[in-house]
């Protein structure tokens, strides 16, 4: 007697429905548009066409398939939306990460899902927006600065009516981060990573108030954000340009550390760094306390003036061995570069939106904290690698007790220098 051929068949047709070939959830359109239309669309920092915009995913992407065969998003989304004459908009498309785990225990790893299949950004005219006036002191060269210095109570009793707190929110949970005012119509200053995210933020301000901010501006390379809140006759602080930043001055942290409102440290500038790892910009460092909850606040210097903005602090080496007393902010210096483009009458260099011509300079210079200045401008301590824009430069070296080491340099597209400055005792 022939053994009955059913099961097999059975299992034959179940294995089928599970294979690659067996047919794929039906893709469904994510629809980007924006007020106004026409705006520039851009995922994951790749510019893939304007608004509207329509793309077709995997069904998978927007919600967990059935099987392990079905196609699913093993990373997140980013979407940019932004258009001349207005503000942009930075949204996180996806919710995620979650884990794959079958039925039997085993991980199949992590994937992300779409969050909706529509987004409508409204963009506002940047002239609507960033209003007032942006304040700030311009020092010349090396000529002493005789305004006087302030205690820190005083310091802390001007600037903490300007500092407000931010919480934003997520799928993941929620965090809270730092902001200060920089105009009197609600324009606020933070950490990219305290802003991203959404569209809108919660703020305090210093009096308790709440209300509802607007992220209207991501910094794409560095980690700065702008929000706007609605209100008129604020109080707010003035931003300093590197010039006027000296590595050993005091300087004062304002913030909300792990969730303490209103907290302040103070320590000195141990250093002024052009980039930091994979971060771009210049940073001061400080032994001054900079904790979860500080990003975004502001490093203020002896007259009560921005010269950073707190962003992180280092708590242990490669090595996993702690280490105390070493923080990073990026300087107001980087603010005011982003803020002349919504600000042109700022006396600042204005960054081109499109891919600026640079060379790459390093100095090696056997005096170790050495102060480079290029074109009168201040760019930090040697050792150091800094980005110029295409053209002639001069280079300025010093140190005390030292002659100024100078130089003419023309700097090529692409190009990568090294210096070797030597500085000769001073007779």
């Amino acid at each position: 007697m022939q053994p009955s051929r059913r099961p097999c068949l059975f299992a034959s047709l179940a294995l089928l429905a599970l294979s690659p070939l067996a047919p794929r959830t039906l893709a469904e359109t994510l629809t980007i548009t924006s007020s106004p239309p026409g705006a520039t669309v851009e995922i994951d920092g790749v510019v893939v066409g304007t608004t509207p915009y329509r793309v077709k995913y995997p069904g998978g992407y927007f919600h967990k398939t059935h099987t392990i065969f079905g196609e699913r998003l093993e990373h997140s989304l980013t979407v940019r939306i932004y258009k001349d004459g207005y503000t942009s908009q930075e949204l996180k498309l996806t919710d995620g990460p979650f884990e794959w785990v079958a039925l039997n225990g085993r991980d199949h790893g992590k994937y992300w899902l779409v969050k909706t299949n529509h987004i409508e950004a409204t963009l506002q005219p940047v002239s609507t927006v960033f209003t007032g006036v942006v304040k700030t002191t311009i020092a010349r060269g090396r000529e002493v600065d005789l305004r006087p210095e302030i205690s820190t109570e005083q310091i802390v009793e001007n600037a903490g009516p300007a500092v407000v707190t931010l919480r934003n929110s997520d799928s993941s949970g929620t965090w809270l981060g730092t902001g200060f005012l920089i105009s009197e119509t609600g324009v606020i200053a933070t950490n990219r990573h305290v802003a991203e995210g959404g569209t809108s933020i919660s703020v305090e301000l210093s009096n308790g108030q709440m209300l509802l901010g607007k992220v209207v501006y991501l910094d794409s390379t560095r980690d700065f954000a702008l929000v706007k809140v609605d209100t008129i006759g604020a109080p707010y602080l003035r931003l300093a340009t590197l010039d006027q930043v000296h590595v050993g001055e005091a300087v004062v942290a304002i913030g909300n550390p792990v969730g303490l409102q209103q907290t302040v440290t103070k320590g000195i500038i141990s250093a002024v760094r052009s980039g930091l790892a994979d971060h771009p910009g210049t940073w001061l460092q400080t032994d001054a306390s900079i904790n979860p909850g500080n990003s975004g606040g502001p490093l203020l210097d002896a007259h009560g003036e921005v010269v950073g903005i707190n962003t992180m602090g280092l708590v242990s080496d490669a090595g996993g061995d702690a280490i105390t007393g070493i923080a990073f902010a990026l300087s107001s210096e980087d603010v005011l570069i982003a803020l002349h483009r919504f600000y042109p009458s700022e006396t600042r260099a204005e960054p081109s939106d499109t891919e600026p011509q640079l060379g790459r300079v390093s100095f090696a210079s056997e005096d170790t904290g050495s102060e480079i200045y290029v074109d009168g401008k201040f760019f930090g301590q040697a050792p150091a690698t800094i980005d110029l824009p295409v053209g002639s430069h001069h280079i300025e070296v010093r140190a005390p007790g030292k002659k100024i080491w100078e130089r003419d340099l023309e700097v090529m597209k692409d190009s990568q220098l090294t210096l070797h400055p030597v500085l000769e005792s001073s007779p």
